[in-house]
């Protein structure tokens, strides 16, 4: 077996326990992402997992565990990094657009030439703040970006009336919620479970005060 195959069968384990279902030639386009990631990564220090599976689990699988939350057409994602989770939710999910913004000059000429050899046709790279971004989405992600208080502050303009804000935390983040502006509320917060990852992981749903 070679080590494609195996980060493959790694891969396909993880998206059948997260009981997902995704695009024919998603798998393949997930295992071209993390290749070209790796590759990047030797130059631009883009993320510091560098073991293969690793990468799997804490980057593609992580990213996944979202996608039965994620709604709507529009989506951004707010500090990407290199990518994610708007890459594998772009793949995840042809007909959704999703924007990835980052003010890091380096992440974001990745995430164009991945946008590029992938052929993501639903995804575009962003290089700027926050708080510069225009128009509103029907979703938005952030993972390890900021504290509630500062993401929401920073880009809750970006959110449709109707939206929903997907915060994706390491730990359960209690003291975070006394922080969450006026305007929204809190609705959810998931515990995940990744495949292959231990440590908490959660997803806090935030929408617009009624």
């Amino acid at each position: 077996m070679t080590a494609r195959e195996a980060l493959r069968n790694q891969l396909e384990r993880g998206i059948a326990d997260l009981r997902l279902t995704l695009p024919d030639e998603a798998v393949a386009r997930l295992l071209d992402y993390r290749e070209l990631l790796e590759r990047w990564n030797a130059a631009y220090n883009l993320t510091a997992i560098r073991d293969d599976r690793e990468m799997v689990a804490r980057h593609l699988l992580d990213s996944l565990t979202i996608v039965p939350y994620v709604q709507g057409r529009s989506l951004a994602d707010l500090g990407t990094g290199p990518g994610l989770p708007g890459i594998p939710l772009a793949i995840a999910e042809p007909a959704r657009e999703v924007l990835m913004v980052d003010s890091n000059g380096k992440k974001v000429r990745f995430l164009r030439e991945a946008i590029r050899s992938l052929k993501l046709g639903n995804a575009r790279a962003l290089q700027c703040r926050v708080e510069e971004v225009e128009g509103t989405f029907e979703c938005i992600t952030a993972r390890a970006f900021a504290s509630l208080a500062d993401m929401l502050r920073w880009g809750g303009h970006l959110l449709a009336p109707d939206g929903v804000w997907l915060a994706m935390k390491g730990k359960h983040p209690d003291d975070e919620l006394s922080g969450v502006p006026e305007g929204f509320r809190v609705e959810a917060i998931h515990t995940l479970a990744v495949p292959g990852v231990e440590g908490e992981r959660h997803l806090v749903v935030v929408r617009r005060a009624a």
